[in-house]
């Protein structure tokens, strides 16, 4: 089986992505931001940098999905390829950051690429409020998200919901983390697996 975290920054994916494969034995597949030649230079400068950072984000998924797709085990993805496309580079050309000519040259490439991909078996949303991602990204303390403005986080969780609603053909398990906190509370971490269990392996399993 294939399942994503998905969620804006700060939302917990990484978090619960590690507890989740350790409590069912899947295999955790994160995505590389500490490897990302232009993730800070993005931050630095979003117009500059969008279309190389979009561009590289794809090309690191699309290598993690055929790696997935041959798996014999079940895989837990932190983040899929379909919310970097439908809500992060959606995000960027709505506010103006890509180009007309860099949009339709991305979507090509990703349509491209689509006829290979299998839509994952279940996405976990983490659904969160602002001020939720703004207090765990503070915390966290990575430095080159400490610039990143409300608007563009509000602007990406009004993708997510349009994504995860309207525009994801897959089965969806939606979790509001705003009063969780599943890293120290194991009631918290519970009551996903609860929902996990009655969703793939329930009398009646999607």
């Amino acid at each position: 089986m294939h399942i994503v975290v998905a969620g804006n920054i700060g939302s917990g994916k990484t978090t619960l992505t590690n507890l989740l494969a350790k409590h069912y034995g899947w295999e955790p597949k994160f995505e590389a931001v500490s490897y990302n030649p232009y993730l800070e230079d993005y931050y630095a400068d979003i117009q500059r940098w969008a279309f190389n950072l979009e561009v590289y984000f794809l090309k690191e998924r699309f290598k993690d999905c055929l790696s997935i797709d041959k798996s014999k085990g079940t895989v837990i993805q932190d983040r899929s390829i379909y919310e970097g496309v439908h809500v992060f580079v959606a995000n960027n050309k709505r506010m103006g950051q890509l180009s007309d000519r860099d949009y339709e040259t991305f979507m090509e490439l990703f349509e491209q690429m689509q006829t290979q991909l299998h839509v994952p078996d279940l996405m976990i949303y983490l659904r969160a409020d602002i001020s939720h991602l703004v207090e765990n990204i503070q915390k966290r303390g990575r430095e080159y998200e400490q610039t990143i403005q409300i608007e563009y986080l509000q602007g990406l969780n009004d993708l997510y919901e349009e994504f995860i609603y309207t525009k994801y053909p897959g089965k969806v398990l939606t979790v509001d983390v705003n009063k969780l906190d599943y890293l120290h509370r194991p009631e918290d971490l519970k009551q996903i697996i609860n929902q996990i269990d009655n969703l793939l392996f329930g009398l009646f399993p999607i």
